[in-house]
């Protein structure tokens, strides 16, 4: 690819180099964005290194534009980032870094070109490209990026050991960019991680669980957590989806292997949607397993509950994974409660009653929860595989047949609490709570319909068995 004619499309490039030259300031485009365009990929980030005052050349571009956008000055970091359209235009001088032990935080001084690019995590990171008229569209590449990146590999500028042991979060971001870019993890970089793994530590939950997301986002993300597993990282930050692992037996009776059939649910998922709460449900859906397993004589390995268990433990997984604590979670949780529930649908005798319940517990996130409950199908034999996905079928059918009939989706009973303590004169108490409740069961279980003049005639019916009488007018 020709990176002069690449840059002359975007005038931002040019600008910053007319600048840059008014200043006398030796100034280069670096790190994602080269590599995003020897690869071909979108990129909406530009990052510009120069040597000197990197401040100063944000705000002499700003000043150079017709709009003139503001400047966002951060001078603990000695950046600055610009708005141009749909672009972060970021602008940093050439620095050097050193590390403490206990701290990702390093010491920065200024540096030259050359330590700068030391200091990246990768060598596809490490490539820069001259914008100074002089030298405009020159590619620099003094760690071999360009053939890693044709190569299709992950490595790191200097000593694994050093660069990961510095800022541990570089571990994380190299499985990122593996799984992203599907490229493989050299084998003296993937030894640094596994060498260097206990180092993460010292990284924020915020940190690990954008870097784990972004991992989650991609393709496949079978891949990424694999070299996790695999690399000792995942049992840093997430233990119980390391706890999936394995396969115990007894005589000629075993199970599956949890985490790779998670794995495999969540590849099949991913096919499907890129919702990322979604992709959290099939991560988390059977993560109760290793809590719930037992042995039977008779039936061989059992996981009972793990759907009521996995759904307990959601939140306390999300709370330390900081994770979102809002529907997004609640979202989650309730997919892996209701998992194992279509399922159990199949049947043709099934009742109207259980369809109706399961329309009302999973609301508008039914056909998520379907989704799920097709990839969670992963046996290797093709016949049972389409028996399955076709029993799915008959459930689907079902659900659209009762909620076209009956619109229990979502619904709230058509007599609200205020209306039974108005009508009966009473105040909020537990009795309340039950006449709503059994006027909500009766309307799931078919012994009414879902409408107010019913609801209002069993209500009083129910009030009578229970002593309660209507308020009079005095």
């Amino acid at each position: 690819m020709n990176l002069k004619s690449s840059l002359d499309k975007i005038s931002i490039f040019q600008q910053v180099g007319t600048v840059a030259d008014q200043l006398g300031m030796e100034t280069y485009l670096v790190g994602g964005y080269v590599r995003d365009i020897l690869l071909e990929r979108p990129s909406k980030d530009i990052d510009f290194v120069c040597i000197g005052d990197g401040i100063r050349l944000a705000q002499a571009v700003s000043r150079s534009l017709e709009n003139r956008p503001a400047v966002s000055v951060f001078k603990n970091f000695g950046t600055a980032m610009i708005r141009i359209d749909d672009w972060e235009v970021e602008f940093v001088g050439a620095r050097k870094e050193s590390y403490q032990t206990a701290s990702r935080k390093p010491k920065v001084e200024a540096g030259t070109l050359q330590e700068d690019q030391e200091r990246r995590d990768l060598t596809i990171n490490t490539l820069g490209v001259a914008v100074n008229k002089e030298n405009y569209g020159t590619l620099l590449d003094p760690f071999e990026g360009l053939k890693d990146l044709k190569r299709k590999v992950i490595r790191t500028p200097t000593d694994p050991n050093i660069t990961f042991s510095d800022d541990p979060l570089r571990m994380l971001r190299a499985v990122r960019f593996a799984a992203q870019l599907k490229f493989d993890i050299a084998p003296d970089t993937f030894e640094g991680i596994i060498r260097n793994a206990s180092r993460l530590s010292i990284i924020s939950g915020e940190r690990i669980i954008d870097e784990l997301n972004k991992i989650i986002m991609t393709d496949k993300p079978s891949y990424g957590f694999k070299l996790l597993f695999v690399s000792g990282l995942l049992k840093e930050f997430f233990p119980e989806m390391v706890a999936l692992q394995g396969v115990d037996s007894v005589g000629d009776k075993s199970h599956k292997d949890n985490f790779y059939h998670t794995l495999q649910v969540l590849d099949n998922l991913s096919a499907r949607s890129d919702n990322l709460w979604l992709r959290w449900a099939a991560i988390m859906h059977d993560i109760a397993k290793p809590a719930t397993k037992r042995f039977n004589q008779k039936a061989g390995w059992t996981f009972h509950g793990h759907e009521d268990k996995g759904a307990r433990m959601t939140p306390g997984i999300f709370r330390r994974l900081k994770l979102p604590m809002d529907d997004r979670m609640k979202y989650v949780q309730k997919l892996v409660k209701l998992h194992l529930r279509p399922i159990a649908l199949v049947n043709d005798e099934v009742t109207d009653a259980a369809l109706r319940r399961l329309l009302f517990e999973a609301g508008d996130d039914v056909e998520d929860l379907m989704q799920l409950c097709r990839a969670d199908v992963t046996s290797k034999n093709n016949h049972k595989v389409k028996r399955f996905l076709a029993n799915f079928d008959k459930v689907e059918k079902k659900l659209q047949e009762v909620e076209a009939k009956d619109q229990v989706r979502n619904f709230q009973p058509p007599v609200s609490g205020d209306e039974i303590m108005t009508i009966f004169g009473l105040k909020p108490s537990r009795i309340v709570g039950d006449l709503k409740e059994e006027i909500k069961e009766a309307i799931l279980d078919g012994q009414i319909q879902n409408n107010k003049n019913e609801a209002l005639q069993l209500m009083y019916e129910l009030a009578a068995k229970k002593g309660i009488e209507k308020k009079t007018n005095e």
